[in-house]
């Protein structure tokens, strides 16, 4: 962009509704043209990209759902890799599922963890 086009969204950036309704009418008289189409369409997109980075999350937890019957000990030892517990401790995670396997972790790790599990036989989400 140029320098004058860089400025222009600055100040834009910087206008009330108010002022911002003013400036699209006054627009519409000096060029004949209408916003009321892509008026909605901004309208509609600001408070969704808004939404958007108000929800982005940057901590995840990896919740064990459930797990096959028949690979209970491979799922068992994927936890107890992961989380470092005892194998009295992780057999009472797993058997518990749905249950939290870690909380608060970036969303790679989760989703190796994720995978790592299911590989292992356990179904899982991420939340």
């Amino acid at each position: 962009m140029s320098a004058t086009t860089d400025q222009i969204l600055e100040q834009l950036k910087s206008l009330s509704l108010l002022e911002a309704s003013e400036l699209v009418k006054q627009i519409e008289e000096a060029f004949g043209v209408s916003a009321a189409a892509s008026a909605g369409v901004v309208m509609a997109a600001a408070p969704a990209a808004a939404a958007e980075a108000a929800e982005e999350k940057t901590e995840f937890d990896v919740i064990l759902e459930s797990f096959d019957a028949a690979a209970k000990i491979k799922v068992l030892k994927a936890v107890r890799e992961a989380t470092g517990l005892g194998l009295g401790d992780a057999k009472s995670l797993v058997e518990a599922a749905p249950k939290a396997v870690k909380e608060g972790i970036a969303k790679a790790d989760a989703e190796a963890l994720k995978k790592a599990i299911e590989e292992a036989g356990g179904k899982v989400s991420i939340k």
